[in-house]
């Protein structure tokens, strides 16, 4: 199994708010976790508002809580909010169902991690997002996982 480390987490973070800057995306904050839910890398732009670390790892770490994306997640959080707020309630809180909570998969399409990031809106954060992880992860062999139909 790939395991994620520390050095791919931090250029994923350095990518993502430069892709924020690039696109003139509000100040953004990027979390990226081990498949384990333990914050690896967290990075938030000058101007980051106070809460975008724990919304990013919110984002992050919902997503490998339930083993698919922020789309997914946010479109069945819709579908059935008593669940969801029975398992944001379970995860202490700790669970944000929005887009711009990725997974990041393996060659084998096993999930070795996860991204959230924050600031812009939901699905400008997700663009981010799945561009680093093309750029940085893409020749690893790891690839977004959007939660995307």
């Amino acid at each position: 199994m790939t395991v994620l480390s520390c050095t791919v987490a931090l250029k994923l973070v350095e990518a993502i708010l430069a892709e924020g800057k690039a696109r003139g995306f509000a100040p953004l904050t990027a979390a990226v976790l081990d498949a384990g839910g333990h914050v690896v890398a967290l990075a938030r732009d000058d101007g980051s508002s106070l809460l975008r670390p724990q919304i990013a790892t919110g984002k992050a770490w919902g997503v490998l809580g339930m083993g698919f994306g922020g789309r997914e997640l946010a479109q069945r959080a819709a579908k059935m909010p008593a669940f969801f707020t029975a398992a944001i309630e379970l995860a202490d809180g700790k669970m944000v169902p929005v887009p711009g909570g990725v997974l990041i998969r393996d060659a084998d399409n096993r999930i070795v991690g996860s991204v959230g990031v924050s600031g812009d809106t939901s699905d400008n954060d997700e663009i981010c997002a799945v561009a680093a992880l093309a750029a940085v992860g893409g020749p690893l062999g790891l690839k977004a996982d959007t939660g995307a139909a």
